[in-house]
């Protein structure tokens, strides 16, 4: 048989294509750890110390001199708290992203943080609802705040401040090292019950990191902390503590393990006298322990979708002291946003990249992830200025290497965000410095942003809701204008209608009280209960209303604030062609208690602080009552003291 040649340069091209293409395999499936190779380990003590000497960062004070309207706050992928399941759960921001609140339920008990301990109450059937257990905690030093729950998992995060901690001199101040006593450092702990038999809570972990708890987030059975510990450093010192975990899950770790010099990363453009901590567990994985990663470096706020964790903070522009502030001009540069992404994995958390944006952020939903496309809104300079510096208000758009692929930038000059709102294609932003412009921006080609409309009137947002595609919620305070400057009066709910994106419009609203009146809502999205399904719409509320005649201050001629009158929650209904109907009111306070609040009003035990659905059933929280109603008629079916 005749044996045929081939040319061997084809085989020799097929055997680089296969290599080149296996490789392409090995770095798209090391990409990750590559990434880490090039974020940087600290290594030893001393090149900790070098970096801190050389680089390390602490914020300057910023002097807001916004409009009196409103602060700065520090608290679609569809974004409703109603269930597949027929009772209600945490609003939140991201669907598959679960928030930590200080109630949960899952339509038979429900879960309260209070005080200093976790209350479990049989929930239904409502009228023999009671209180079946109360879980306190063996560690009196720890201060519980919020809680997830999954399956039989009842997740309780708090502080705890047991640990001494040795505060560092550096010599000439004093003449040793070590400065005595010893205090007490912040721990951020989590411990977590199995709640099969609700009467019954069984403790099974304890995983505890050092820090304060920034935020986090429960996706599916893994959980997700971001902690900020600060260490105490100065010109001088030769070592500072480090970071330290510890995890009831293995027997080895039951102390707190330090994290070595030589396994903290460092962000060479975020160096600071504080380490950022990420911990990650599985709620299912009872063998393992918790994985912890510490960087150099510090964080101001979080976004999370299901894939990736982002992690924002600010760096301000560092001014010249000048006698006249107005014109005092950066030293280096404008304010920026830093950007940090982790790729999260069953409880695991992977460095994946870093970016940088001018501006600062609000807070998270100022963020967003769509179509593996990253969009943040921010605001650059200073709304009290007058020149180049002036604030501005910006959209960016970077992808998932986050590379910057769309920018849209100097949105109404002379203001500030005060809310943001990503939906799919497109965001809503309002910003405010004497009138509300609601903008409608498109983001359907992430390359070029466009504003398509934008609505004026009277007021501001502190936080945006989707009702349904084409429909709005904003929730914040009504406005009046004096002498050229803005003051805010009573709480103002506004429905925007955008069916017409170029024509945006304010469909329906209601003024809730007067100046001085507030909510929880404006300032922490978890205190809303809304369910479409439902028709119902609920916050908790503080109202204060002008006596007759009043109306300004007669020593200032500014707007006067309003006199207590009610706490508790409204609740309402919401159609597209009446706008808002308030269905009712729910206070837990007395008569007796209205008579002696006066003027004024303070943080009582019977403040409602939630409310939520189970059923047709409608109940509201506070720390010593829980209450429940028919959810058409608002009728008292039963009340429960917890006292």
């Amino acid at each position: 048989m005749m044996k045929l040649k081939f040319p061997r340069w084809p085989l020799l091209i097929i055997s680089l294509i296969l290599v080149l293409a296996s490789s392409q395999v090995l770095c798209g499936q090391t990409k990750a750890s590559f990434i880490e190779k090039d974020l940087p380990r600290v290594g030893s003590m001393d090149n900790m110390v070098k970096l801190l000497e050389k680089h390390a960062y602490s914020m300057p004070v910023r002097a807001l001199k916004d409009a009196e309207g409103g602060q700065a706050k520090t608290s679609l992928p569809e974004s409703t708290n109603q269930s597949s399941s027929d009772y209600s759960s945490t609003n939140i921001q991201v669907r598959g992203v679960d928030e930590a609140d200080i109630v949960k339920t899952d339509g038979n008990y429900i879960y309260y943080v209070k005080n200093d301990a976790i209350d479990i109450i049989k929930a239904v059937p409502a009228p023999d609802m009671q209180l079946i257990s109360r879980i306190k905690f063996d560690d009196p030093n720890f201060y519980p705040s919020e809680i997830y729950l999954e399956k039989n998992y009842l997740v309780v995060l708090g502080t705890s401040n047991n640990l001494p901690h040795h505060h560092i001199m550096p010599v000439p101040y004093a003449r040793t090292q070590i400065y005595p006593p010893p205090f007490s450092t912040v721990t951020t702990k989590v411990i977590i019950y199995n709640v099969q038999e609700p009467k019954h809570p069984q403790k099974i972990r304890e995983v505890e990191v050092k820090g304060y708890l920034l935020s986090s987030r429960k996706i599916k059975n893994a959980v997700y902390l971001v902690a900020n510990h600060h260490f105490y450093w100065y010109q001088g010192i030769k070592e500072v503590e480090l970071p330290a975990y510890r995890d009831t899950n293995n027997q080895s770790s039951r102390d707190f393990q330090e994290i070595p010099c030589a396994n903290i990363r460092y962000f060479p453009d975020n160096i600071s006298s504080s380490y950022l901590v990420l911990v990650g567990f599985n709620l299912d994985d009872m063998v393992n322990t918790a994985a912890v990663e510490a960087y150099l470096g510090y964080s101001e706020n979080i976004y999370a979708s299901p894939q990736n964790l982002y992690i924002a903070l600010t760096r301000e522009p560092v001014y010249r002291i000048m006698s006249d502030a107005n014109t005092a001009k950066p030293e280096e540069e404008e304010g920026k946003t830093l950007i940090y992404k982790f790729n999260l994995k069953q409880g695991k958390t992977l460095y994946a990249g870093k970016a940088e944006v001018k501006g600062r952020i609000l807070n998270q939903f100022s963020m967003d992830e769509y179509e593996d496309n990253f969009r943040i809104a921010t605001t650059s300079g200073d709304i009290w200025r007058d020149d180049e510096y002036t604030s501005k208000n910006n959209i960016y758009i970077l992808d998932k290497d986050l590379k910057l692929i769309g920018k849209l930038e100097g949105i109404a000059p002379k203001e500030r965000i005060y809310s943001t709102r990503f939906m799919g294609d497109r965001a809503y932003m309002v910003t405010f410095r004497n009138v509300d412009p609601f903008f409608v921006i498109d983001l359907k080609n992430p390359e070029k942003p466009q504003i398509l409309g934008l609505l004026k009137i009277p007021g501001y947002s502190d936080y945006l809701h989707p009702y349904d595609e084409n429909h709005i919620i904003g929730f914040g305070k009504d406005t009046v204008e004096i002498k050229g400057q803005a003051f805010y009066q009573g709480m103002k709910i506004a429905l925007f209608d955008v069916s017409d994106v170029n024509n945006p419009v304010e469909k329906s609203k209601v003024i809730i009280g007067d100046r001085g009146t507030e909510s929880e809502l404006l300032n922490n999205h978890k205190a809303l209960l809304f369910s479409k399904e439902k028709n119902i719409l609920a916050f908790p509320v503080t109202v204060m209303k002008l006596k007759p005649g009043q109306k300004t201050d007669p020593t200032t001629g500014i707007p006067a604030y309003g006199s207590f009158s009610f706490q508790g929650a409204y609740i309402y209904s919401i159609d597209l062609k009446t706008g808002f109907k308030l269905k009712g009111t729910i206070t837990h306070l007395e008569k007796e208690d209205y008579l002696k609040a006066g003027d004024y009003w303070y943080e009582s035990d019977k403040n409602i602080k939630r409310v939520i659905y189970i059923g047709d059933t409608l109940y509201t929280i506070s720390p010593s009552i829980i209450k429940a109603y028919n959810m058409q008629n608002l009728s008292l079916i039963q009340s429960l003291n917890i006292k």
